[in-house]
């Protein structure tokens, strides 16, 4: 048997043993208990929250679990109790109601984290009281197995510090992009603030280390981290009541950034007592390949080339599309056919027909994909769908290239930084790049 509880529970088993004695008609019966206390319970659950939260201002704090039991442990649950005062904005995972997290199974050697980002009022002085729980559901009932509190500070924001990126405080970064960085930090106590030092640490994979520039802060390769020191920035020197003072640094992403799921980039900032975390979320990178083809083994292109006046040539024109870092909802490729060029009716695959639709009047054609998960055309198979056209050129075409198909573009929704992605192919012409038996010479109307 298995005993559950937290550290400290007493827990008692009862036997009895009724009997009746040979020729008596009565009845007897003898019982007996014994008291165990819990001594231990290898599972740990604690706060990482720092011991003064300014008030009003959002923060993050975190709730870490770890079990060391012999045996997989199910159905477990979170429950986190908040002290007055206290607003919820979301956390990671999701919650249930705000305060209850499901763990569906913990291994021996495994733990785990919830983010919370909240913030809180409260008179200054005052202090808050957090406590978590952590149990188990067993036959409806819940047994408490851990329990963690942590009490912190209401104190007064002296020095507030926001951070935009490329001129935006809500940046989308994707990969390949040059990063602007702007800390502007504002003093809203009632004194001066003198000789402070700031600390810019970067986190993520993204990052190119090499890339780093800045006018007047100080990087060392390998720390990650850019200094700014008072000697240099008159406004670290001596910064007024309601004065407001900035810093700025560049960097780069890198173009790839291998099979990262859902990347983020973070800068810690430490200056005098105060550190804040500002994270910025990478777009997933969305691609389309266009290209077309005369010699292919999908539909058998047919007519002359070079193309001809009068005369129609059919060629095959694929699409091809990759997703790389996070999923992607109601993803659609459009491009729009010139007005000399028409559709055959040939698809491949025939289960992408229902897919696939065009408008005679604006010209476009709209292949809707659908859902891409992470990795598609990258970690996993692609989604390809290839379809044929037509070119009967006119006598205005004699000795001229023609385009067979505009540009192509991609969008969809990107599930991590909720914003509409895309990417673009360029048009292909009668010259056909992608094919290796058609030269340029042979792509222009005789």
């Amino acid at each position: 048997m298995r005993l559950l509880g937290k550290e400290g529970d007493l827990k008692t088993a009862k036997a009895s043993l009724n009997y009746q004695p040979k020729d008596l008609k009565a009845r007897y019966e003898s019982a007996s208990s014994f008291t165990t206390q819990i001594k231990s319970v290898p599972i740990s659950l604690s706060f990482d929250l720092p011991s003064k939260i300014e008030a009003g201002k959002d923060f993050i704090f975190r709730l870490n679990y770890f079990s060391n039991v012999d045996y997989l442990l199910t159905d477990l649950r979170v429950q986190v109790e908040y002290p007055s005062g206290f607003e919820f904005i979301n956390s990671s995972p999701k919650s249930l109601e705000k305060t209850d997290w499901e763990i569906p199974l913990l291994n021996k050697s495994e733990g785990g984290r919830i983010e919370i980002t909240g913030n809180i009022l409260g008179d200054i002085g005052t202090a808050k009281v957090f406590k978590a729980k952590l149990g188990i559901w067993k036959n409806g009932e819940f047994i408490l197995l851990k329990e963690a509190a942590r009490g912190v500070e209401i104190v007064s924001l002296s020095l507030y510090l926001r951070q935009e990126i490329n001129g935006n405080p809500k940046y989308v970064a994707i990969p390949g992009d040059w990063l602007h960085y702007e800390i502007y930090f504002k003093n809203v106590g009632e004194g001066v603030l003198n000789n402070l030092f700031m600390v810019n640490k970067l986190e993520g994979d993204a990052f190119d280390f090499q890339t780093i520039r800045s006018d007047v802060g100080n990087y060392e390769l390998g720390d990650n981290s850019i200094v700014f020191d008072w000697k240099k920035i008159q406004q670290l020197q001596y910064l007024a009541p309601r004065e407001e003072g900035k810093v700025d640094f560049w960097i780069n992403l890198k173009d790839d950034l291998g099979d990262v799921k859902n990347p983020t980039l973070r800068n810690k900032i430490f200056i005098g007592q105060i550190k804040e975390e500002f994270i910025t979320k990478i777009g997933s990178k969305l691609e389309i390949a266009q290209k077309g083809y005369f010699e292919d083994e999908v539909f058998g292109n047919s007519g002359p080339i070079p193309p001809q006046v009068s005369q129609t040539t059919t060629y095959t024109i694929m699409w091809q599309v990759k997703n790389h870092y996070s999923d992607v909802k109601n993803a659609k490729v459009k491009a729009v056919l010139p007005q000399n060029i028409e559709l055959t009716g040939s698809i491949f695959p025939q289960e992408e027909f229902s897919n696939f639709s065009f408008d005679s009047q604006s010209r476009e054609i709209v292949w809707s994909v659908g859902n891409l998960e992470r990795g598609i055309g990258v970690s996993k198979p692609g989604l390809i769908i290839a379809f044929q056209v037509a070119l009967t050129p006119d006598a205005s075409k004699i000795n001229q290239v023609v385009d067979i198909i505009n540009q192509a573009t991609i969008t969809g929704e990107d599930s991590w930084t909720e914003l509409t992605i895309q990417a673009s192919s360029p048009v292909i012409n009668t010259t056909l790049p992608d094919d290796s038996t058609v030269t340029d010479a042979m792509g222009i109307v005789r």
